[in-house]
């Protein structure tokens, strides 16, 4: 993959704008808003993270279940941004539930998820629009589910009329695969080594099939993850052991 791949999408000074599902209390706003980026939407139904949103943002629309965003964007109602940005509940894949995959009504919002990205990408075309940037996260059980879940979510937003299937028993925690709609990378890191004092693992996922625009580039940018700063855990020690 070429490092001469540009990061952002717009040709102009128009900002980025992202569309946001599974919100919560919006973690990818915090990240993305000192880059300029304009949230155009988020979708949000429980409770509370919804009181956070409406308290933070409250000109930004939330347009609560991500399953009937599709309709609303092929209406022209909402608008298709430059990028969809989620991370679908993990519940269905996570080792310490019960890993129903996408027999799971919250597992199968990943498929409602790629539904979605779909309905934008056409949208956008037919305005004339570069196809949008997808970006998806999600527990690393998903890499082995007992129904290849990953493999149909891989499938599905690469255009294939068929699931994926690992080389092995379960899916690297890395790789690439191009097909018809897009381009999809994922990769696996660990939050502990990009400044958070927790061990946490995460599947990232990144697609598109834009032009002049790999996705690789970014996801892969660091060919090997940061090195630890001793401090975090230094001084989660010393904070703990003096208390």
């Amino acid at each position: 993959m070429g490092n001469k791949q540009q990061h952002v999408p717009p040709d102009s000074d128009t900002p980025i704008t992202y569309g946001s599902v599974c919100s919560g209390i919006e973690a990818a706003t915090v990240a993305w808003h000192p880059l300029g980026w304009k949230p155009s939407w988020f979708s949000e139904i429980e409770p509370f993270p919804c009181a956070v949103l409406a308290h933070h943002w409250p000109s930004v629309p939330n347009l609560g279940d991500m399953t009937q965003i599709a309709a609303h964007i092929q209406s022209g109602d909402v608008p298709a941004p430059d990028i969809l940005v989620g991370g679908t509940p993990c519940q269905a894949f996570s080792l310490s539930g019960k890993r129903q995959g996408l027999k799971d009504p919250r597992g199968q919002l990943t498929l409602a998820f790629v539904q979605l990205a779909d309905q934008i990408d056409k949208t956008r075309q037919e305005q004339g629009e570069q196809p949008a940037i997808i970006v998806w996260e999600n527990v690393t059980g998903v890499l082995n589910s007992h129904d290849n879940a990953f493999g149909y979510f891989l499938g599905a937003l690469a255009g294939e009329r068929r699931p994926l299937q690992p080389a092995g028993k379960r899916w690297a925690n890395a790789g690439a695969v191009s097909g018809p709609s897009r381009t999809v990378v994922w990769r696996t890191l660990n939050a502990e080594f990009f400044g958070i004092p927790q061990s946490r693992k995460r599947v990232f996922v990144m697609a598109s099939t834009r032009s002049g625009f790999d996705p690789g580039a970014i996801l892969f940018e660091f060919p090997t993850v940061p090195p630890r700063t001793e401090n975090y855990y230094g001084t989660q020690k010393k904070s703990a052991s003096s208390a």
